[in-house]
């Protein structure tokens, strides 16, 4: 019959009694590993622990710079728009101007309308009472003399030019 070996058997057994050599051979292995990195890193000139330092000085003086920006655009945004309060405000005030000097003359406008309305009536009232008068004088005059062609026209114009001295 074949023999099984007993359950009881530990892995190290099976290599036997050399667990010194393996354990030296990991331990060669593990410092020649090391090594390799230490003078690929000294070849290359890299190290990922100076390169990540590096940039996170550099992201951090990236970062100030933008802040720095950031806070002199905001002053820039507060000057403007200081600028544009003040300029609102001129504005607004000469608005106000304006329309005190519309109503100024919107009231004066009214009060000449009215004068020319009342200038109007009086007018007309003279026109009435000429028209009247008028009227009322050939009624009241004595019978017209009888006069030459040439005469006629004089006595228009002298008649005329009383009435425009009596307007004027």
């Amino acid at each position: 019959m074949i023999e099984l070996a007993p359950r009881s058997a530990s892995p190290i057994a099976r290599f036997g009694g050399q667990p010194i050599a393996i354990a030296a051979a990991a331990l060669v292995i593990v410092v020649l590993g090391v090594s390799t990195i230490t003078l690929w890193r000294a070849h290359t000139g890299s190290a990922p622990e100076t390169d990540r330092v590096v940039a996170t000085r550099q992201l951090q003086a990236r970062a100030t710079q933008a802040s720095e920006q950031l806070v002199e655009k905001t002053k820039g945004l507060e000057a403007t728009q200081q600028e544009s309060i003040d300029q609102l405000q001129v504005v607004q005030d000469q608005l106000l101007t304006v329309r005190r000097l519309l109503a100024a003359q919107q009231a004066d406008n009214k009060k000449l309308s009215e004068q020319v309305g009342t200038l109007t009536e009086a007018i007309d009232g003279l026109r009435q009472s000429f028209a009247s008068a008028q009227a009322a004088e050939p009624a009241a005059a004595p019978a017209p003399r009888s006069r030459s062609a040439k005469a006629k026209p004089r006595s228009n114009r002298s008649a005329n030019r009383s009435r425009a001295k009596a307007r004027g």
